[in-house]
């Protein structure tokens, strides 16, 4: 058996967070096994005064940590699954997806608890073309303005007073024990989540069967079909 992993992952704190998750499961799992960190800083988190539509989509999170798995500089690269493609570069695969956190999208505010308080032409923050189109279909009087960076920083520019309301994944609030942040959560019924959010993949290369073995006790195969038929509308 292999004695070292190397995980790949972003440097915001959600990736760390979510990294570190994946070790600890791992060093649990095989006590003799020593897992590592290899923090990444991707095109897509140094570009932020631009939409994401405009600088190639939501696959720049990750294509720096492919290259580095095809490179063989990490055994593994662990991903918000949301934040992938619909498909993996040639000899690359998803190894395992993980139990699936809160899916739902959530309604961020100081002064209003829902999206239906808010004023006419209240200004909301999102970064998700998704998320856009499905609050407009709701309240088209609203100004939409693209929010980029991580949990943080959106925090942030929401505390400054850049925003009446943001919206982010429930998911991601959840995991950094943010979730008091939470004004309400959006049904699933009024804004369709993104493929896969709220599950973690776990990204490693075709022909690396040891690490692949490694991984499978991570793998939960109920979410697994329920993101199959998710990410086929992507495809």
């Amino acid at each position: 058996m292999k004695n070292k992993i190397t995980i790949a992952t972003r440097e915001s704190l959600l990736a760390l967070w979510q990294a570190k998750y994946v070790q600890r499961r791992l060093e649990e799992q095989y006590p003799g096994l020593t897992v590592e960190l290899l923090p990444v800083t991707t095109k897509g988190d140094q570009i932020l005064d631009r939409p994401l539509v405009e600088i190639g989509g939501k696959g720049l999170f990750i294509k720096e940590l492919e290259v580095i798995l095809l490179e063989g500089k990490a055994d593994i690269a662990v991903h918000s699954l949301k934040d992938m493609t619909a498909e993996c570069p040639k000899g690359l695969a998803i190894a395992a997806v993980t139990s699936r956190e809160d899916p739902r999208d959530a309604f961020v505010s100081h002064k209003y608890k829902t999206l239906e308080e808010l004023p006419l032409h209240a200004k909301v923050g999102t970064s998700s073309l998704r998320r856009q189109a499905q609050l407009l279909h709701k309240r088209p009087d609203l100004e939409i303005q693209s929010l980029r960076g991580n949990v943080q920083t959106r925090l942030r520019h929401l505390d400054e007073g850049n925003f009446d309301a943001i919206i982010l994944a429930a998911a991601g609030l959840k995991r950094l024990g943010l979730a008091d942040r939470i004004s309400s959560y959006i049904s699933t019924e009024e804004s369709i989540p993104a493929a896969g959010q709220g599950v973690m993949a776990i990204e490693a290369r075709t022909d690396d069967a040891e690490t692949l073995e490694l991984l499978s006790f991570l793998h939960d195969k109920e979410v697994a079909s329920c993101i199959q038929a998710e990410r086929a509308f992507l495809a």
